[in-house]
């Protein structure tokens, strides 16, 4: 190739056409509130952060590094463990908890704390059998642990979490060459030997994944911590910006929980990049279970089963028990209003989430141009930011224009429009749509990546535009994916809380909301319905994970 037809190459891939400008627009969407929180946190109406630095900040950190540091230690050795176990060996119970294991993820951490604090408070069932038991007449005569403590926020979290680190760590498990297993088993190596010179370090990359996701949600979490009573970072921004007043001060906080974020991010990605693993042999021999006999094969059940009742046995039974004895709970308008609200802007999140997503991949993989493979790596920034950090970025800025836009109407109409996108839902999907765009991402682009290259070429050979080519060729074959991405963001919007706390309109509640709402007023048996329906929306994004997984075996 000459030098000018290099250059004339280099041209057409900077050249922008619709693809490249619509993955620049929903890049700099993406992106807007992560860099409007940094343009506050640098522009504070009022010096606070000496203030901040110097009371509540390293109370703040404190709580949140111990927490985010514990549950993900915790989550790692629960995970990694299990994952080995239901992979390595046959026990009783092993192909029910191979996938048991996974149910927790439908209970988000602020749920399991109401039922964890109801279970075990001064009136809950467990202290009132104590003192029924031995006779005891006030909480003087005995002592029992505060579980509104940063503790109990670590034990709820763990349990609700674990499962993303069980899950890779299974898939890393699972594709492992079972013959070096059994070479280093005619060597004379045992069980453990071969997990911690074998297993662990081809599996490190997976577990490290998951270990990521963990510590990045559990410093997301507001409604556990809120509960509980902990101040952490996530809390701190609504103390601070709704109690005192203070936006700037707020996204100060915001900027520590970013760059805590994107501590773990690199560290994750670097300590994957300073080792290599590779597969050891080309064949598809995997490891091969074996039986665990007599008491042996019990132990394993019981370590497996225990975080799946502490996880999801424990506050599906005291909530449902709430929600079945709740009379009229079920028929309130303030539920049914909430149902709705709910699916409507859970739904509207989900088909704006995904269909971004596909014509930003879409569009990367048929330009070929630069612009798109530059930002595609940007979109994912949200997920790992709390949603207490995209409302503030989104809020402010937001609402600005919003009074710019209504004054500028007015002014030409004489007549008020009322705040047009701050006012009513519309925030709140563009909030679940930046915070979950990478799920949407990533399926759609597995998705396209199992089409054939040569189908859409040859569609665009006989005539097709690239959209008839989406449409006809390609739409078809991955609808069952797009499905997927569209109950995956559906159901995270329904379980978001803090995000949804700020951001939505006035008398406007969700499910999230109302059993929040309601838990903090110690109404757990008001809370139980709403609670139970996010439960059951949640548990049909698990039971697709559940089906890959034996699909994957």
């Amino acid at each position: 190739m000459t030098d000018q037809n290099a250059r004339t190459l280099r041209r057409l891939r900077l050249r922008p056409d619709v693809w490249s400008v619509g993955a620049a627009v929903i890049a700099a969407l993406v992106l807007m509130p992560i860099l409007s929180v940094a343009w506050i946190a640098l522009h504070p109406t009022a010096p606070i952060w000496g203030h901040l630095v110097s009371t509540t900040l390293p109370r703040y950190l404190t709580n949140s590094v111990v927490i985010m540091l514990s549950v993900g230690a915790l989550s790692a050795a629960i995970g990694t463990g299990a994952a080995w176990l239901v992979v390595s060996y046959r026990f009783p119970g092993v192909r029910w908890l191979r996938w048991m294991l996974l149910f927790p993820l439908a209970v988000p951490g602020y749920l399991g704390a109401y039922a964890l604090v109801d279970f075990l408070e001064y009136a809950g069932p467990v202290q009132t059998a104590l003192r029924e038991a031995f006779g005891w007449t006030s909480a003087r005569d005995y002592f029992f642990p505060d579980i509104r403590s940063r503790y109990g926020a670590i034990f709820v979290l763990t349990g609700s979490l674990y499962p993303y680190v069980y899950l890779l760590a299974t898939a890393g498990f699972r594709e492992q060459s079972g013959r070096a297993h059994d070479v280093a088993r005619a060597l004379g190596a045992g069980p453990w030997r071969r997990f911690r010179t074998i297993a662990l370090p081809l599996a490190r990359p997976a577990i490290a994944a998951g270990t990521a996701i963990v510590m990045m949600e559990t410093v997301n979490d507001f409604g556990a911590v809120d509960f509980f009573g902990v101040q952490t970072l996530t809390t701190g921004i609504f103390s601070v910006w709704l109690e005192a007043g203070n936006a700037g001060g707020a996204a100060q906080i915001a900027c520590v929980i970013l760059a805590m974020i994107l501590a773990l991010v690199a560290i994750e990605k670097a300590s994957r990049r300073r080792v290599r693993f590779h597969r050891m042999t080309r064949g598809e021999h995997r490891i091969e279970p074996q039986d665990l006999p007599g008491v042996r094969g019990w132990i394993a059940t019981v370590a497996c089963a225990l975080p799946f009742l502490a996880g999801f046995v424990l506050p599906v039974a005291v909530l449902g028990q709430h929600a079945l004895t709740q009379e009229g709970g079920w028929i309130t308008p303030g539920l049914a209003r909430a149902v709705l609200n709910t699916f409507v802007v859970g739904g509207g999140a989900a088909v704006v989430t995904v269909t971004a997503a596909l014509f930003l991949v879409y569009g990367m993989r048929l330009s070929g141009r630069t612009l798109p493979m530059v930002v595609l790596p940007a979109t994912t920034i949200g997920y790992a930011a709390p949603g207490a950090v995209l409302a503030l970025g989104l809020l402010i800025p937001l609402a600005a224009f919003d009074n710019a836009l209504a004054d500028g109407i007015l002014a030409l109409t004489g007549r008020d429009p009322g705040l047009l996108l701050t006012g009513g839902a519309t925030v709140l999907i563009y909030a679940y749509a930046v915070r979950f765009f990478a799920i949407a991402q990533g399926a759609t682009d597995a998705a396209l990546g199992r089409v054939s290259p040569s189908l859409p070429l040859a569609a665009r050979t006989l005539g097709r535009s690239p959209g008839g080519t989406l449409r006809a060729v390609q739409m078809p074959l991955i609808r069952g994916s797009v499905a997927t991405a569209l109950l995956l963001v559906f159901v995270d919007a329904v379980k978001e809380l803090p995000a949804t706390l700020l951001l939505r309109p006035f008398n406007f509640d969700t499910l999230a909301t109302r059993a929040h709402e309601q838990a903090s007023l110690e109404k757990i048996a008001e809370a139980a319905p709403p609670a139970m329906l996010i439960i059951a929306a949640s548990l049909a994004a698990v039971a697709f994970v559940a089906r890959d997984m034996v699909r994957a075996r």
